[in-house]
């Protein structure tokens, strides 16, 4: 249906449904001169036959035919065959009728005799239409089709989740790298499955790596691998990610958290295609498109020396922005919904869904967490839900409000941020239960960050001094 390197229908196939030879002729020779392909029927019942082979992008029926009109052939292919357009052809005086059939259904109508430069704009129109209908069709197939079992961002109707839906579908087909960013909890790593499903790549590896889960001393091996004897340790040969994601696609999370030292042999990996393991003499090709993901400004850690610009400039080549759940309020009852019905599957219940006051208190809240801890939340709920309806009780404190007084931290003038940053962190810690993955995540911050502040304020407490190291502070807009 579309020509080669053109985003525009040229052509498609046309079936031309009318009792007159004469009149089902000359449309079809009009037709073909036109470059689409055509086949014809005389009545519906042959009509119907013919789609079933066919398969027409657009069916051109006359509306009045003897044995089965054409609002009997327009119902019954709605049923069968619903993406496909119908365009009525009527004579003058039908033009009620016509109106009828465009309420069934119908794509358009036009009337005889028939006005050759209006028919071919309908035509245009109708192929575009098939066509973006069934470009959608696939998208949402292959986007739920994701492999992952973790819920999908590309849940939603705000225009924001449309943008990212939109910008993924355009980005994935190609090999070019692209950088995903967004606050934890957004979906990144789901954005980065989504490009790969959608790829000619999509029955190659999905390799995910977090550059900020691997101590700086083993990073380097599990990314390009190594071979026996290489270290102390290294009893056989070890492939790395860009050797298992061959043909595939490798997906780094928290890039800005790869070592400075490994940025430069990164960088010549994704250039040269090329690689050489730990401890090699020979270089192995590899074929991987690369997608990496960081909540962190990368042009900030730019200028502050922690990560390459060259490095940047090459991995961003496409730029996908996730917006936080906060500001995309309105898809927040599709996503409870999507996950009640996740956890009924898993766990048996039968919640049918959310009472309005709990769905207001979840709309209410500004999500720190993002999908993770709507997710997590809605799990919860599911788990402690007795009946048939999700309420606020089920629902945690500093979500639902109560007792809200704990939800605040009192400091004294006059005290160093950096012990602000130490109480707020602290207590944050103790307000999640002491659950480092979901503090790190209300406060902005990487896991190994959140440790790191940890452990220097533990040294502090013995009375020693662990030096200063250049981890990101706290989240400011969260300090106050």
């Amino acid at each position: 249906m579309r020509g080669e390197g053109s985003s525009s229908v040229t052509h498609g196939r046309i079936l031309i449904v009318d009792d007159e030879p004469a009149s089902r002729l000359a449309l079809a020779e009009l037709l073909s001169g036109w470059g689409h392909r055509v086949e014809q029927a005389v009545d519906g019942h042959e009509a119907l036959r013919r789609a079933v082979e066919f398969r027409p992008d657009i069916v051109l029926s006359d509306l009045v035919m003897p044995q089965t009109d054409g609002l009997w052939l327009l119902k019954t292919l709605r049923e069968e065959q619903p993406d496909c357009p119908v365009v009525m052809v009527t004579g003058r005086g039908s033009v009620d009728v016509a109106v009828q059939a465009i309420k069934e259904g119908a794509y358009d109508f036009i009337e005889k005799p028939l006005d050759a430069a209006k028919l071919k704009v309908i035509i245009a129109r109708a192929l575009e239409k098939k066509q973006t209908l069934h470009e959608v069709q696939v998208l949402k197939r292959r986007l739920g089709d994701l492999s992952t079992g973790r819920p999908t961002d590309f849940v939603g109707v705000s225009p924001a989740m449309r943008k990212v839906t939109d910008l993924v579908g355009k980005v994935a087909p190609s090999k070019a790298p692209v950088v995903i960013t967004g606050e934890s909890g957004t979906g990144k790593e789901v954005v980065a499955r989504a490009a790969h499903n959608l790829s000619p790549r999509r029955d190659k590896a999905f390799i995910a790596i977090n550059c900020s889960a691997i101590p700086a001393t083993l990073i380097e091996s599990e990314i390009f691998g190594y071979e026996k004897g290489a270290f102390t340790g290294a009893d056989n040969r070890r492939l790395g990610c860009f050797e298992l994601a061959d043909g595939g696609t490798l997906f780094l999370d928290e890039i800005g958290e790869l070592p400075l030292e490994l940025q430069t042999k990164f960088l010549r990996v994704i250039e040269e295609e090329r690689l050489r393991r730990l401890g090699g003499k020979s270089e192995i090709e590899v074929d991987v498109r690369v997608l990496c993901a960081t909540n962190r400004d990368l042009k900030e850690e730019i200028k502050a020396g922690r990560f390459r610009e060259d490095l940047y400039f090459r991995l961003n080549v496409f730029h996908v922005v996730l917006p936080p759940l906060r500001d995309r309020r309105e898809d927040v009852p599709l996503l409870v919904q999507h996950f009640v019905e996740k956890f009924n599957n898993e766990s048996g219940k039968k919640v049918s869904g959310v009472s309005p006051d709990a769905m207001g208190v979840l709309q209410g809240y500004a999500w720190p967490g993002n999908i993770r801890e709507l997710r997590n939340t809605v799990e919860r709920a599911v788990i402690l839900c007795d009946g048939d309806v999700i309420t606020r009780e089920q629902l945690p404190a500093e979500i639902s409000g109560a007792h809200e007084e704990t939800t605040v931290l009192r400091l004294p003038l006059g005290l160093p941020l950096k012990e602000i940053e130490k109480e707020y962190i602290l207590s944050s810690l103790q307000r999640m239960n002491h659950n480092k993955s979901r503090t790190a995540q209300i406060l902005g911050i990487s896991e190994k960050t959140l440790y790191n502040k940890l452990n220097r304020y533990a040294a502090q407490k013995e009375g020693k001094s662990l030096p200063e190291d250049d981890d990101e502070p706290a989240a400011a807009g969260q300090l106050g």
